[in-house]
């Protein structure tokens, strides 16, 4: 179809609009030149869509959702959540759970047949009951954890961007975007729609996430078109949205990937790892023990001479046999650990929420405890990033900013004033707007707002000043170059470039200064040596510095043309404080008891860095603090040396951050922590172990980069994430400690039973139960722990560190000792201590070896609290996750003795018994105590 033959369709001319959506994503996708210039361009567009590229879209919320209904939202669909259906149905199709079903319909089918309905059909019937709730309870965990990431996943993609809309320029989620909408992008921002350049300067665009290209592309006024999902690279501007949601190419994209769900943690590879060697232990000591008990049966019907009769009841005891050692196979496979370690990650996410992380991956939570260094950014982060100017040095005067302009300005000359406002409105990637409540707002980085708000101070009118001369070029700061600049062009003629930026570096490029009269005059040797010992002053005193310099370029400029990087003169130097957030020190001194040595990395001077290093406490006389450009010219010997003691890395480029990690993890084998909040920082966030993007505010791709986004900017929330991290991975020590006491001696009891007296103890439905008191419910009980400061006393546990540590063996061994004891005594003197000699002594007895059995666990799970301390009983009444899991374990274990015999194999127990069972498991706990004593 040719650009001319384009009709408007009669729903769109209805709606008051002359271009329809598909016409839109035609020429955006297609980067379609001819039906762009046969619509008019982008003002064409403009007009067409009903909206103004100055004023942005106007109307009230029936003009928005008529335009909504026409074009759509800029939302993507998403994965309809599963149905708890669906998870009870993954459940069922555990491998161990699909046996021990078959096993339940034999023994139903052959004990129906033999001993009729419903005598016959209740060891079948038991094990069916202890298959729902097993396949219950593991559905019921997955499915609110998916609830859970569904919730965490839509706070993630809150993402904010500003818009101009009804002519004022404010923050909108890129969600509420609707075609005709005026965006403004910036150094690190993602495009949040389809759309058309309108204005702007030096635009790189990174499409890679679209076409896998890594070379940026130029946007400008001749290629004007810009695609969802990619990112700026560098320079700034204003695009229009044309195209949103699902109509985009990245929506188009989206739909045809399914967003599959996290992968596991390395802790969870780990334990899979565990789970499988135990899982074979236990399907070796499975097939021993069905053996010995078939082996059993057949020397007793040899010596009863029956061997060439088989009845049903034979049939059926073998079938017991089989469910027996399917049971040791299910007892002994595990299958907690992974889960142990997903509930305490999911857990952990939530509670971290509250505190002001966001976790995106779960494997952060569970590196973040072993973090041995942690790289911090220092806007921001260490400080507040609310910055003022609160001193300056104009005409080579210093003075203290204050609240009276005219006091400030009454010794400087009104053509440097002059001078000083041009230079502080027109160089700036910042802005200053009249909100939707009649207010004066400024927008823009907090060095851009702390220059624009000294401006203002003194006496500026910031759209005068923009009006008063043209921007023809325009090189945003980056921090390779460590410096931005302008040139404008005037209507009586002449250009001007301003430049601004790191002291040292813009200093350097000038040659003449201003002095105290406002004369322009030679740099000479004591003026610049002046102007260094004012800039080490103020750095000395914590005080960003910034030099503003400007260059009269007589010979004419081209907009094609480099702005001149030396020649200039400079017009004064402002010191910009940004005070320490509250709280600092004392977190910093948390992380060094903790065996954490926390880096500050800054693009600041060297001595301005120094100063808050010294200040927070992260820089110490056996530190080192260097500047980024020395660091390069490093060799790999000399760096060798000095890593490990650099605590302040000043001057530094992104390069250099990403340097120091990579040296930090792969030399030094440190798990590195690196806080970000820009573009800049996401190399080193990709080289981290773990990247922590400090705030919302911050930029899209460190958003991206980071595994942990930490949205109130605050380093004190780090250490709590770091708090966070260890109690999961002690969460899940305790639980495995927990779970392989148990395997250990249900795996023994049942394995010498079999082969010393040819039948098991503990049956088919009673070891589900243990597995279920052990695997979901253990897990829900230790895997919440709360952190508490102790934990920040202990060094980190290292990458290779041993998982489970010469502490837990001890544990483990002591206690299985003592209950493979009490069961063997029962199992040799139980009928003799209790008096038990009547028909149904045996299933008393072993009704009795179960009981104590249990309760065993139930204090040992208390116990487990605590790995080495004694007392395990401080804060358990907070947790209310473990109070009802042992209380409801308590409960369930009355009903099945008690009422359950039938399914369960066990008779009612009298009080005597009742308290040996506790007595004995309570004795567990002194013992735990005893054993904690043991050095190891």
């Amino acid at each position: 179809m040719q650009p001319s033959d384009y009709n408007v369709p009669e729903d769109v001319k209805a709606a008051g609009f002359h271009i329809c959506a598909d016409e839109l994503g035609a020429i955006v996708e297609g980067h379609d030149p001819k039906k762009l210039k046969h619509h008019g361009g982008v003002e064409g567009i403009a007009q067409k869509l009903c909206t103004s590229t100055t004023t942005g879209l106007n109307g009230d919320a029936d003009a928005l959702n008529s335009r909504q209904e026409i074009y759509g939202v800029n939302k993507f669909a998403e994965s309809e959540q599963r149905s708890f259906l669906v998870f009870v149905w993954e459940a069922l199709q555990d491998m161990t759970l699909l046996i021990l079903g078959l096993c339940a319909f034999v023994s139903l089918v052959v004990g129906i047949i033999t001993e009729g309905w419903p005598h016959g059909a209740h060891d079948g019937l038991g094990i069916v009951a202890s298959i729902l709730l097993v396949v219950f309870v593991t559905a019921t965990s997955d499915y609110r954890q998916s609830l859970q990431f569904k919730d965490l996943d839509k706070e993630k993609k809150k993402i904010s961007i500003q818009v101009t809309r009804n002519d004022y320029r404010q923050k909108m989620s890129i969600y509420d975007l609707l075609p005709g909408d005026i965006v403004h992008l910036s150094l690190g921002d993602q495009v949040p729609a389809d759309g058309l350049f309108v204005s702007g300067f030096s635009v790189l665009i990174d499409e890679s996430s679209l076409t896998g290209e890594s070379e940026p592309v130029m946007v400008s006024a001749e290629s004007p078109f810009l695609l969802s999902g990619t990112k700026v690279q560098d320079g700034s501007c204003k695009m229009m949205i044309t195209t949103v949601g699902m109509r985009t190419q990245w929506g188009k994209l989206m739909a045809t990937l399914s967003e599959g769900g996290d992968d596991e943690t390395p802790l969870q590879v780990k334990l899979n790892g565990v789970a499988t060697i135990i899982g074979k232990i236990g399907l070796f000591f499975a097939i021993i023990t069905f053996a010995v008990l078939v082996q059993g049966l057949v020397s007793q019907k040899l010596r009863e001479g029956t061997h060439w009769n088989w009845s049903g009841d034979d049939a059926l005891e073998i079938l017991e046999f089989f469910a027996v050692a399917v049971t040791i196979v299910v007892v002994a496979v595990p299958e907690g650990l992974p889960l142990a370690v997903t509930l305490s990650l999911a857990f952990a996410m939530k509670k971290m929420m509250n505190d002001k992380a966001l976790v995106r991956h779960l494997a952060a939570c569970e590196t973040m405890g072993s973090a041995t260094t942690i790289c911090s950014d220092k806007t921001g982060t260490i400080t507040t990033n609310h910055m003022t100017v609160v001193k300056s040095c104009i005409c080579m005067n210093v003075k203290e900013s204050s609240n009276n302009p005219s006091s400030f300005c009454s010794d400087l000359p009104s053509s440097v004033v002059k001078l000083l406002l041009q230079s502080i409105f027109n160089n700036t990637g910042g802005e200053v707007v009249i909100n939707k409540n009649g207010k004066r707002e400024l927008l823009g980085t907090p060095t851009e707002t702390a220059l624009l708000e000294f401006g203002l101070s003194l006496g500026g009118d910031f759209q005068a000043e923009r009006q008063a001369g043209k921007l023809i070029k325009v090189e945003p700061f980056n921090s390779l170059k460590k410096r931005m600049g302008v040139v404008l062009q005037f209507p009586e003629g002449g250009f001007r470039a301003h430049t601004k930026g790191a002291s040292e570096i813009v200093l350097a490029a000038c040659d003449k200064v201003i002095n105290s009269s406002g004369e322009a005059v030679p740099l000479d040797e004591t003026s610049t040596k002046h102007l260094n010992v004012i800039i080490d002053q103020f750095a000395g005193e914590a005080l960003r510095t910034l030099c503003l310099a400007y260059m009269e370029l007589e010979n004419g400029f081209s907009v094609n043309d480099p702005i001149p990087v030396s020649g200039y003169t400079c017009i004064g130097i402002v010191g910009i404080k940004d005070p320490v957030r509250p709280g600092v020190k004392e977190s910093v001194a948390v992380c060094r008891s903790a065996g954490i040595t926390v880096r500050m990395v800054t693009g600041d001077n060297i001595n301005t860095a120094k100063a808050i290093a010294k200040e927070c406490g992260i820089l110490t006389d056996d530190g080192i603090a260097i500047e980024g450009p020395d660091f390069r010219e490093k060799t790999q010997e000399e760096l060798l040396k000095i890593i490990p003691k650099i605590q302040v890395m000043a001057r530094s480029s992104p390069l250099d951050k990403h340097t120091l990690v990579k040296h930090l993890r792969t030399t030094f084998d440190e798990v590195v922590a690196v806080t970000g909040d820009g573009t800049n920082d996401a190399p080193a966030l990709h080289e981290a172990d773990i990247g922590l993007a400090m705030g919302i505010a911050g930029t899209e791709v460190a958003k991206e980069s980071a595994d942990v986004i930490i949205l109130d900017d605050n380093f004190s929330t780090i250490v709590t994430v770091g708090k966070w991290g260890r109690s999961v991975y002690i969460n899940i020590q305790k639980f495995v400690q927990f779970q392989l006491t148990v395997n250990i001696v249900a795996l023994i009891v049942n394995f010498s039973s079999a082969c010393l007296t040819g039948n098991a103890p503990l049956t088919a439905v009673q070891l589900l139960w243990v597995n279920m008191i052990m695997d979901t419910l253990g897990a829900l009980a230790l895997a919440t722990e709360p952190p508490n400061d102790e934990l920040m006393k202990r060094l980190p546990v290292g990458r290779r560190g041993s998982f489970i540590s010469n502490v837990m063996w001890r544990n483990i061994l002591g206690q299985s000792v003592y209950q493979l004891s009490v069961i063997w005594f029962l199992q040799a003197k139980g009928k003799e201590a209790f008096d038990l000699d009547s028909t149904d002594s045996d299933q008393i007895l072993n009704t009795l070896i179960f009981n104590s059995f249990v309760f065993c666990q139930i204090f040992n799970e208390i116990s487990s609290r605590e790995m080495d301390k004694i007392d395990v009983f401080r804060g358990m009444l907070n947790n209310y996750v473990f109070v009802a899991v042992i209380g409801s374990t308590v409960l369930f274990q009355i009903l099945i003795i008690e009422f359950l015999g039938t399914f369960a194999s066990t008779t009612p127990l009298t009080s005597s018994e009742w308290l040996f069972s506790v007595v004995v498991g309570f004795l567990g706990m002194p013992i735990a105590a005893f054993l904690k004593t043991i050095p190891v």
